[in-house]
């Protein structure tokens, strides 16, 4: 599985989502295309396991701040910095997760409630649920805005925290 996920980013930096298949990951990778798809169903699937992957293996923020916003912006930043240096793969996360593959909905779903327990950990325990839907409302936003171009991830970190700011006073 790493030496797919590492030869899907190395197509898509080459390719773009467009030009990415399973089937020439899995060649890339020097693994049957049969094996690659008992592991994935789709590209779409693929791109997503590989952000899954690295956000899990990305280490929870300690925080040092007393300012809710700012705890909240460092962890914004710190999950967008995850595809911040990589835009073909940043939009192809994008895209990926906006699929409706039944592989990807669980992951999305798994991607969710990670993003959700960071900013919860970010806002302290008596936070109302209503502003972690916002946050997340607002991550997702700004990720769809960012894949579609409208922005560089590295220009949806300050937007980011000017929301966040915003939303919490």
């Amino acid at each position: 599985m790493d030496r797919l996920g590492r030869a899907a980013l190395d197509l898509l930096r080459r390719e773009g989502f467009s030009g990415l298949t399973v089937r020439r990951v899995a060649a890339e990778a020097g693994v049957g295309a049969a094996t690659a798809y008992t592991y994935f169903s789709s590209k779409e699937h693929l791109v997503a396991e590989v952000f899954w992957r690295r956000l899990i293996g990305s280490p929870r923020i300690e925080h040092t701040s007393d300012d809710r916003a700012a705890r909240v912006t460092e962890v914004l930043a710190h999950i967008s910095s995850l595809v911040a240096d990589e835009p073909e793969f940043a939009g192809a996360v994008t895209t990926a997760l906006l699929g409706r593959d039944p592989d990807v909905e669980e992951l999305r779903a798994r991607i969710g409630a990670d993003v959700r327990g960071r900013l919860a950990e970010a806002l302290g325990s008596a936070t109302d649920p209503d502003v972690i839907d916002a946050l997340e409302m607002l991550y997702s936003g700004a990720l769809v805005r960012a894949g579609m171009g409208h922005a560089s991830y590295g220009a949806i970190a300050a937007k980011l925290e000017k929301s966040a700011r915003l939303l919490l006073g």
